[in-house]
């Protein structure tokens, strides 16, 4: 099940991106990842911060991929997160029309990164698909694979 978001009509470029995050524990030590395909071209971007969440890092995996394409793309954005998927395709409209409160008027949580995906969506047209994590997809796989990299790396600066 896909949902198109964003804005531009034509795009010239089809991008099909890959993304997960995580951190261990939860908050914690975390790491993302996004695989960004385009016809024969694969490019992998990962990254990490000492202190998150597992929510943070799958909105930060999006984020980054979108914001390193350099012209409005047709986007297919793959994810294992049904809070990164559900976020930006059902809740967001309603957030920023209340004002960045959720419907029992609590503040939204991490609506920095929900900003900041909110502006590198409005660049593309996007389409979500959620994956099950850890079912086989070689690309959600890899993903995962390169968040753990991304991890062991901050954990290793923290070690020294």
């Amino acid at each position: 099940m896909s949902k198109a978001t964003g804005g531009p009509q034509s795009p010239k470029h089809h991008v099909t991106i890959y993304t997960d995050g995580g951190c261990a524990p939860n908050p914690g030590p975390g790491g993302w990842a996004a695989i960004l395909l385009m016809d024969a071209h694969a490019k992998e971007l990962k990254g990490g911060e000492v202190a998150t969440t597992n929510n943070r890092m799958e909105l930060t995996a999006a984020i980054a991929a979108l914001e390193a394409l350099k012209w409005p793309c047709l986007v297919d954005l793959h994810t294992d997160s049904q809070y990164l998927r559900d976020g930006i395709t059902k809740y967001i409209k309603n957030w920023k029309r209340n004002g960045w409160r959720t419907a029992s008027k609590d503040a939204v949580k991490n609506d920095d990164l929900w900003r900041r995906l909110d502006a590198a969506v409005a660049r593309h047209s996007v389409r979500w698909h959620w994956v099950r994590g850890h079912s086989g997809d070689p690309h959600n796989e890899r993903a995962d694979q390169l968040v753990h990299e991304a991890r062991a790396e901050v954990v290793g600066r923290i070690g020294s």
